[in-house]
């Protein structure tokens, strides 16, 4: 509903939050939605770009706010409470400063915190992101790359370790 509360993607370097934000789009777009998306990482090359090129194809509102400040401007001016969909930076949830960041971020859009996480990770390593993401704030989990995965016992693991509840799976 547009009433819903903007949804933060955060997780690892390259765990596949922006692919997963132009997936999140186009079914919002398919199904009738117009959606806003944000561009939250100032530090990767190219990721503004990228998302550009693909909310033009899908005729949607792209706002760039990689600070929150920016960020909670952008919210105030989301148009008829749009639901929105954040690509957060990609961050380390064992830094301090990236915690800080990535709550900051979520406190300026009021939003919900989902950890994108990729298949295939070693079980041990995919708990202990998990339960590093969900104590720094996640309420969700979405996982990526099942199609390049034969292994899922990390994300099984993870899930279970975390009680992150599912909210979405992709594939590439």
């Amino acid at each position: 509903s547009g009433s819903a509360p903007p949804l933060l993607l955060v997780g690892p370097p390259g765990g596949g939050k922006t692919l997963t934000t132009v997936r999140i789009a186009t079914r919002l777009v398919v199904g009738g939605a117009t959606p806003m998306i944000v561009p939250a990482d100032g530090q990767r090359a190219g990721a503004t770009e990228q998302l550009a090129a693909f909310t033009r194809l899908l005729r949607i509102n792209l706002i760039v706010a990689s600070h929150p400040v920016t960020l909670a401007r952008a919210m105030a001016r989301r148009p008829g409470g749009a639901i929105t969909v954040i690509d957060g930076p990609g961050s380390d949830p064992f830094s301090p400063s990236d915690v800080e960041a990535m709550r900051a971020l979520a406190t300026a859009a009021a939003a919900t915190i989902a950890l994108v996480l990729p298949a295939g990770l070693d079980p041990h390593e995919a708990v202990d992101l998990a339960l590093a993401y969900a104590e720094s704030g996640a309420a969700l989990l979405i996982v990526t790359r099942l199609d390049l995965s034969r292994r899922l016992g990390g994300v099984l693991a993870a899930a279970a370790a975390s009680r992150l509840p599912l909210a979405e799976a992709g594939i590439g």
